[in-house]
């Protein structure tokens, strides 16, 4: 039986870059998850000849979230669900999945890195038959439905099982319960050399993976242990927990300390890997040494050709304007094409779809391809096994090269987080209006050469702007600040900061970055409009 219930529209569900992010328990609100589920639908034509994907990385309300989504689809008559084994289904793995079978769309239920449990943040990710996130026509029209919504349909049904592979049929739905990892793993085989890797974890090679307790554990298991033969222990915090055990699901140098701590200890094993809560985010650590990201799609760039499903040549590459330049160095280098973006993986998938680019990446610990349109964060743990086990040397030499080979762009990102709205808004506004004047103006020595904001033309679809403001120094310094949009309590002001060596490599970057640190500060009146006088977060 299919009922119709009258609801109201909650003023706050407005779409993100990476669909509907909120605090657990507003998520938990009578009708909340319903209303925005029925406001996709009224967007989508045609539903009885639509099928979806559904699944999550784990946390706290995705088993009631899944059962909701699948009560809504049927309400609307929707084709076929296809429901991950136990609901667990990482967002790399859902856009492959999506893209093999030809799916209509998805619902990945997670809020990425950010922590989970009742006190903690859901989200839902809805991604396109694209296998990505939705375009900003696409959020527009599903905010305005979400913000005039009246009533929504919904199946009177019991709850369906969903650890074990199965089938059902309810209404005119079709459901299937299905293995979340085998089209993962046959599109990771068909991509790197598994031989190679099997023959690298023959040797003394030793290699940890940190699944923060997400999603990724139960992957990594099969993919590193099961398959490539490393050692039974080699995936740590494997099992996803509702809560990550009480992790922030983060994969960088503050929230996955305890990686960090092992890899910088003398017991520290050749290689690290750590992804987040849905699998989309990656850290890469070698022995005593730390890849940030900006350098990680460099170096994967510059070795393209090791691995067996770009060899014959990639078309480009593409970063989020906060990324370093580093790997436009390379671009220039290799005579591939290069773009710079607004931060938000929708951008990068216009220009895969239009093959203009075959690798991109953002600075915040994600790195990707176009075998599927979300960041990769096993994918990236593959690629990076894959050179090791042809060069057979260690994570720092293979950095030490590229840097030898292309100089260094120092870089930093500093995060002032938990600032009022009204007051991060207010000094982006009043920073935007200076940057005519500051112009050939001098900050401890960084004399400004240009300022402006980030406005990007994407050569498929329209212009965008608000993307963030770049201030160039004549020494080729760069400062970024934006505000980020991943948050779900007060606004996250960001500044990237980066300058370009090529002698002094194997300095620490908060030492080389201190001066334009302070600069950043000075320029942008963070000190006295938010009353931080250092970062919450330095990565």
């Amino acid at each position: 039986m299919i009922r119709i219930v009258k609801t109201t529209p909650y003023k706050d569900q407005k779409m993100g870059t990476a669909g509907l992010r909120k605090k657990t328990q507003t998520a938990m609100q009578e009708n909340y998850i319903e209303n925005f589920l029925q406001s996709i639908f009224n967007t989508i034509p045609n539903l009885e000849e639509k099928s979806f994907l559904v699944g999550g990385d784990g946390r706290f309300y995705n088993k009631t979230a899944i059962q909701k989504i699948i009560k809504i689809a049927i309400g609307n008559n929707v084709k076929k669900l296809y429901i991950a084994k136990d609901g667990l289904v990482s967002t790399p793995a859902g856009s492959a999945i999506i893209l093999k079978n030809k799916l209509s769309g998805g619902f990945v239920l997670s809020a990425s890195h950010n922590p989970g449990g009742i006190n903690g943040d859901f989200g839902i990710k809805y991604a396109t038959s694209s296998g990505g996130q939705c375009q900003p026509d696409e959020s527009l029209a599903i905010q305005e439905q979400a913000l005039n919504i009246t009533e929504y349909k919904i199946a009177d049904c019991d709850d369906f099982d969903l650890s074990t592979i199965t089938s059902y049929t309810q209404e005119n739905t079709s459901i299937e319960i299905i293995d979340p990892y085998i089209d993962y793993i046959k599109l990771m085989e068909s991509i790197f050399d598994f031989d190679k890797l099997k023959s690298l974890f023959k040797s003394n090679f030793r290699f940890v993976f940190d699944a923060m307790n997400g999603v990724t554990g139960p992957y990594g298991k099969k993919i590193f242990e099961e398959i490539l033969g490393a050692p039974k222990g080699t995936v740590v915090n494997s099992i996803p927990l509702e809560d990550f055990g009480g992790l922030h699901p983060d994969p960088n140098l503050i929230y996955a300390k305890d990686l960090v701590n092992l890899m910088y200890s003398e017991t520290a094993p050749d290689f690290a890997a750590a992804n987040d809560g849905d699998g989309d985010r990656n850290m890469i650590l070698g022995k005593k040494f730390f890849v940030s990201p900006s350098d990680c799609l460099a170096i994967l760039t510059d070795n393209y050709k090791l691995i067996p499903a770009y060899k014959n040549g990639i078309y480009g590459v593409a970063k989020s304007a906060a990324t370093s330049m580093a790997v436009k160095r390379v671009a220039d280098t290799l005579n591939i094409n290069y773009y710079e973006v607004p931060t938000g993986w929708k951008y990068f998938i216009n220009l895969m779809d239009s093959n203009r680019i075959s690798f991109c990446g953002e600075e915040s610990f994600g790195t990707g391809a176009s075998h599927i349109r979300e960041k990769d964060g096993i994918w990236a743990t593959l690629f990076w096994l894959s050179i090791i086990a042809e060069k057979r040397t260690s994570v720092k030499e293979i950095a030490l090269s590229h840097w030898k080979k292309y100089g260094r762009n120092y870089y930093l990102r500093n995060d002032y987080e938990n600032i009022p709205q009204d007051i991060a808004d207010k000094l982006m506004a009043d920073l935007e209006a200076s940057l005519p004047s500051l112009i050939n103006k001098e900050f401890k020595g960084y004399i400004v050469s240009d300022a402006h904001p980030f406005v990007y033309n994407d050569p498929v679809d329209k212009t965008s702007t608000k993307n963030g403001l770049i201030i160039h120094f004549k020494d080729g310094s760069r400062i970024v600040y934006r505000l980020s949009g991943t948050g779900t309590s007060g606004a996250t002001l960001r500044t990237y900061i980066e300058c370009y060596e090529t002698t002094n490599l194997l300095e620490d970057p908060e030492v080389m970055l201190k001066d334009l640190s302070e600069v950043s500060r000075l320029i942008s009146y963070i000190t006295s409009r938010t009353g931080k006088t250092k970062p919450d977060i330095i990565t």
